[in-house]
């Protein structure tokens, strides 16, 4: 007959783990309060002003930058046990200028994972960087499903904008041609070329409608992005891309590449992108792009 653990022992591991909530919440608190504390107003747009008496945020900015309510947040600089969704954690860190360092700490205190690409990504391995270097001067990059850039070669890097500049938690496709002014000017026919892509983000959203990172996308595109709101309001499917591209490049001028996904697995996810030159003009150009790129 088995016999029963002791009551006492049955509920250690609870009890632990009670108390590593409360710590994990209150090092939370402390950590926004500091954050907030040291920021100043102008650092964000916000003006000064004549009656602030704090150096930094008051709560109710850091609730409207972040699109939170004011005492829910308050409860959270209170160690109140509440939940925080990934999307909150992902305005947060945005609203209180985190670097990411600082970020993967807020994520750890809050007991969730960071859904944005990092700084490093295991999933990319040695072998893969080296292939994507031998294939300068072709642009190349490894892209996962959600259109975040995972890696690039150095005449990728110079492709569409200087995006060694872009933090990492912005190099996603999506944002990048919806938000950033360099990126969309590179692509001659942007108008196009973006409806196309919404089209295709909502073909590949529907096997990821209940994943955080895919819906904190879409959330941050329709608040930043006028042009995603009305060509993702089409409600338009699209799973084919365009092979052939042309790109107004700042420094070498208009390239006319064909596009190429090489998939690095049986389903569709981690792929391989290439830009191969579509002539010898283009060719020419991505060879002095890439002899730029060595030299910065």
């Amino acid at each position: 007959m088995a016999q029963r653990a002791p009551e006492g022992r049955t509920q250690a591991p609870r009890v632990r783990a009670a108390a590593a909530s409360e710590i994990r919440r209150h090092e939370l608190a402390a950590f926004l309060r500091h954050r907030r504390e040291h920021i100043a107003p102008e650092q964000v747009g916000l003006p000064r002003g004549a009656r602030r008496r704090t150096p930094g945020l008051r709560r109710e900015e850091v609730a409207h930058l972040s699109a939170v309510g004011v005492t829910w947040y308050t409860w959270l600089e209170q160690a109140r046990d509440i939940q925080v969704s990934v999307q909150v954690l992902d305005a947060l860190a945005r609203t209180l200028l985190l670097d990411p360092s600082e970020r993967a700490h807020l994520f750890q205190l809050a007991d969730a994972s960071d859904p944005t690409p990092a700084t490093t990504c295991p999933s990319v391995t040695p072998a893969m960087r080296a292939l994507l270097a031998q294939l300068d001067p072709v642009p190349a990059c490894l892209q996962n499903s959600r259109y975040d850039i995972l890696a690039y070669n150095r005449t990728y890097s110079l492709l569409l904008c200087d995006v060694d500049a872009v933090p990492p938690e912005d190099r996603n496709c999506m944002v990048l041609s919806f938000t950033h002014p360099e990126w969309r000017s590179s692509i001659v026919h942007l108008e196009e070329t973006t409806r196309l892509m919404a089209a295709r983000f909502r073909a590949a959203m529907a096997g990821h409608l209940a994943e955080p990172a895919w819906k904190m996308l879409l959330t941050r595109l329709r608040a930043e992005s006028a042009d995603f709101r009305a060509a993702w309001d089409r409600h338009e499917v699209v799973g084919a891309r365009t092979k052939r591209k042309e790109f107004r490049n700042a420094h070498v001028g208009r390239l006319v590449v064909d596009h190429t996904d090489l998939w690095l697995g049986p389903a569709l996810g981690p792929r391989m992108v290439t830009y191969t030159p579509a002539d010898e003009v283009t060719r020419e150009r991505l060879e002095k792009l890439h002899a730029l790129a060595l030299s910065r």
